[in-house]
């Protein structure tokens, strides 16, 4: 979030308008809910957690134990569970 002078964005008229209800504090005005963008869709970070989910999930079903997809993946026992036992 970076900060912004108020005189160099709003046209003057909405300056004093916005001056009516506070002056000399920071305001954070937020995105409208449409521009939000879900978790992962800037880095990509959804889909590689997706394919990688699904890359354990075929291990597991070839025979991988999940002590052993733990292990190469870096997580949980609890959280290989979760992935392989999902039905999606």
């Amino acid at each position: 979030m970076k900060y912004s002078k108020a005189e160099s964005i709003f046209p003057e008229e909405l300056l004093r308008i916005i001056q009516e209800y506070v002056q000399g504090e920071l305001v954070y005005i937020p995105k409208p809910k449409e521009a939000h963008l879900k978790w992962g869709e800037k880095t990509h970070s959804k889909s590689k957690v997706s394919a990688r989910n699904a890359e354990i999930k075929s291990l597991f079903r070839d025979g991988v134990s999940i002590n052993e997809l733990a292990e190469r993946y870096f997580l949980s026992c609890e959280s290989i569970k979760k992935i392989v036992y999902t039905k999606n």
